[in-house]
């Protein structure tokens, strides 16, 4: 009960907004937390001022030399004298996208500070710096010894290391809903506890003076590990449970679990807002409470499955909150992997870790052994993810249907165990999953959004009651290459970080037409993520464009899902009720590019909305001259090409004659779009504009009477 009142008052007191200051110091000195990371060009990390604030600070590299030196030691602990200054903190692209404010909040972050230059300080540098200093020299021995194949595995395991996790193996686990076998968790330190444990009474070493070594040891792993929430959790209920013992006292596990809670959020309150922390400590509840349950299973096969169980459930309400879907898959693929990474993969990747000190033949001839049956089981992992209808997508419920769903959750727990209402329980929860399923799909207006992906084109529309959605354009990167050593270690795609998560939010799972207006990047490079990760019915393009090399990620992705591709032009249209979409241009089947595009009209109720693509100024006299009355009546128009200087014409606004102009742009993107010209030539006709740059992303839904805006 004191830990239920802790958290409702650790909750109201970190909903208070942080008070971040206007600006800081351009002269400071800060030190390293243990989050920080050389990536690409950049580090990126948590610095802490001498009063002990936080704040998120971002270091440009200045030569590949100062890059290598800066990879072959540990920042964590480590201070500087910086000169920079305080950076706004930029809007998240839509309501699913990533907030950097909420991960400053989560970490008690007080904003941005762009260092300029930084001169390192010789201080006394305490002794959890040493021992990052070894979780570096560990992570590059792992690098030289290990086989290629093993080394993102052995990483990840050993100390926490994630980096080098390939991203089809991330997205393979998540379907299988598995991902948290790659993390240090409870049960892996649990495990490691236990064997250590073990090794120090089989050497004769008395009870109590194991338990002052575990004390020792235990939090020293914790920071070799990484020091996720999850591990230094586990950590530190062990240490409280052996301290109980210490002193003749058997403290109830649920005991141990709460004071440790305690301890977390009186150092740093803010940490519950961090998702691992959450779903950590849930699920560590999860199979504490189910305690006397588990004591009248069986066998091992049925306590699994409610451990399995319990903690799935436990944690759905926030799995959907945070990333809204869920494996459906989870509790089955957790029966079969759990067993096999605890008792197998992990104790092997230790075995490999010691015997990679020892000469060589004796590790040679391990990897030789392991490797092999470590690839059957990841193309096993590979096998059980293709299996259609794994994820459960309802999108992002509302706030008072996840703590309904919690109370269904707890419902059924204690049906459970009183062996009572048991099938009006499962009744209970089976139906409002089904409700939350089906929920986002009740809407009678046509919802047209305008998703912001920085410097390029996505707009999603959803028929009423979802009887259909479209997709025009699926954003994308014009990339230029660059120097090497500057480049990201994980390539960034508009389709995976920004598209993607929007459907997933919204719970749309299907597309029945994916529109790509013209072959540019900017408008089809995430194509082929939104494909692999959302069913795609069929693919609009523009004539002769899939010659293009720009198009051939997307024509191999459908190719390989069997979705068909049709080329259009103008005249093709089609209708729903109300709702009707048509292409009023190409006129022509050779492809010379933007003025080639697509060009979309949508009319719902007497309303209309036109969509060019990157139609050019002799593209809109084009469309003017051969089609004038398709263009009259336009409520809003999307500027085209981003707002170039070279579209949105005074001819094309004179007959399109719309009450609003959206333009789709990135935020300081190298074009200025939208050019100064285009702004000027949308104010001397007194309509009104927005940026997707300036407000995120756009939302119209259009009724039978009205249109709304909500940006």
């Amino acid at each position: 009960m004191f830990t239920v009142i802790a958290s409702l008052f650790f909750f109201v007191y970190t909903t208070e907004k942080l008070d971040v200051p206007k600006e800081l110091p351009q002269q400071m000195i800060l030190k390293w937390t243990s989050t920080v990371k050389v990536n690409g060009g950049r580090v990126r990390g948590l610095m802490e001022d001498v009063n002990g604030q936080k704040i998120y600070v971002v270091y440009t590299i200045q030569h590949e030399e100062e890059k290598k030196m800066l990879e072959q030691q540990t920042l964590a602990k480590q201070t500087f004298h910086v000169e920079g200054e305080l950076k706004p903190v930029t809007k998240p692209h839509h309501a699913y996208a990533f907030d950097f404010q909420d991960y400053l909040k989560s970490h008690h972050a007080i904003g941005i500070y762009e260092v300029t230059k930084w001169q390192p300080l010789k201080v006394n540098v305490p002794f959890t710096a040493f021992l990052w200093q070894q979780r570096v020299k560990l992570e590059q021995h792992i690098d030289k010894i290990f086989p290629e194949e093993l080394q993102a595995e052995a990483k990840a395991l050993l100390i926490g290391q994630q980096d080098d996790v390939e991203a089809v193996d991330t997205r393979a686990y998540q379907k299988l809903g598995i991902t948290h076998l790659f993390a240090i968790s409870g049960l892996h330190v649990a495990l490691m506890s236990l064997l250590f444990q073990q090794v120090l009474l089989r050497m004769g070493v008395r009870k109590e003076h194991v338990f002052y070594t575990l004390w020792i040891a235990l939090p020293t792993y914790a920071i070799l590990a990484g020091g996720a929430p999850s591990v230094w959790r586990s950590v530190i209920m062990v240490l409280i449970l052996y301290g109980a013992l210490l002193f003749n006292h058997r403290l109830k596990v649920e005991s141990a679990l709460g004071l440790c809670f305690l301890l977390f959020v009186l150092i740093e309150p803010n940490i519950i807002y961090q998702v691992g922390f959450q779903l950590s400590f849930l699920a560590t509840s999860a199979i504490v409470l189910s305690s006397e349950y588990l004591a009248r299973c069986k066998n091992w096969l049925t306590q699994s499955l409610w451990i399995t169980i319990s903690c799935q459930l436990l944690v759905l309400p926030l799995l959907l909150a945070h990333f809204y879907e869920v494996s459906t898959a989870s509790i089955v693929m957790n029966l079969i992997f759990v067993p096999l990474f605890s008792f197998v993969i992990l104790p092997a990747n230790l075995v490999l870790l010691c015997s990679s000190f020892l000469p060589p033949f004796v590790s040679q001839l391990l990897f030789s052994l392991y490797e092999p049956f470590r690839v059957f089981v990841q193309d096993f992992i590979y096998l059980c993810q293709k299996i259609p209808y794994q994820m459960w997508n309802p999108g992002k419920p509302a706030i008072w249907m996840l703590c309904f769903l919690f109370l269904v959750i707890l419902f059924f727990f204690y049906t459970m165990e009183q062996k009572r209402y048991r099938l009006v329980s499962i009744g209970i929860f089976f139906s409002f999953t089904f409700y939350i399923t089906e929920q986002p799909k009740y809407h009678e207006d046509v919802r047209v959004t305008f998703l912001s992906v920085d410097q390029g084109d996505c707009t999603i529309i959803e028929l009423p009651n979802r009887r259909g959605v479209y997709m025009i354009d699926s954003g994308g990167l014009l990339r230029f290459g660059g120097t090497t050593w500057k480049q990201s270690d994980k390539v960034y795609e508009i389709g995976r970080q920004i598209i993607v998560p929007y459907l997933k939010g919204r719970g749309i799972q299907k597309i029945d037409r994916l529109i790509l207006t013209h072959a540019d990047a900017d408008h089809v490079e995430g194509a082929e993520e939104v494909m692999q990760e959302v069913k795609v019915k069929e693919i609009h393009i523009t004539p002769s464009s899939a010659q293009k090399s720009v198009m051939q990620d997307v024509l191999h992705e459908a190719e390989k899902q069997h979705i068909p591709i049709q080329e259009q032009m103008a005249g093709a249209a089609w209708q729903q009720g109300a709702f009707r979409m048509e292409y009023v241009m190409p006129y022509d089947t050779v492809y010379e590019g933007n003025n080639d595009s697509i060009v979309i009209v949508l009319t719902y109720e007497g309303k209309k909305i036109i969509i060019p693509g990157d139609l050019e100024a002799a593209g809109e006299a084009e469309l003017v001259e051969k089609n004038s009355d398709a263009l009259k009546g336009t409520t809003i128009l999307k500027a085209g090409h981003h707002g170039s200087k070279t579209s949105t014409s005074d001819l094309f606004l004179q007959a399109v004659k719309p009450q609003l102009v959206i333009y789709s742009s990135g935020r300081n993107n190298r074009y200025n779009h939208p050019a100064k010209e285009v702004v000027e030539r949308v104010q001397q006709a007194h309509i009104e504009a927005l940026n997707t740059a300036e407000v995120g992303t756009i939302e119209v839904r259009m009724t039978k009477t009205t249109i709304d805006l909500q940006p």
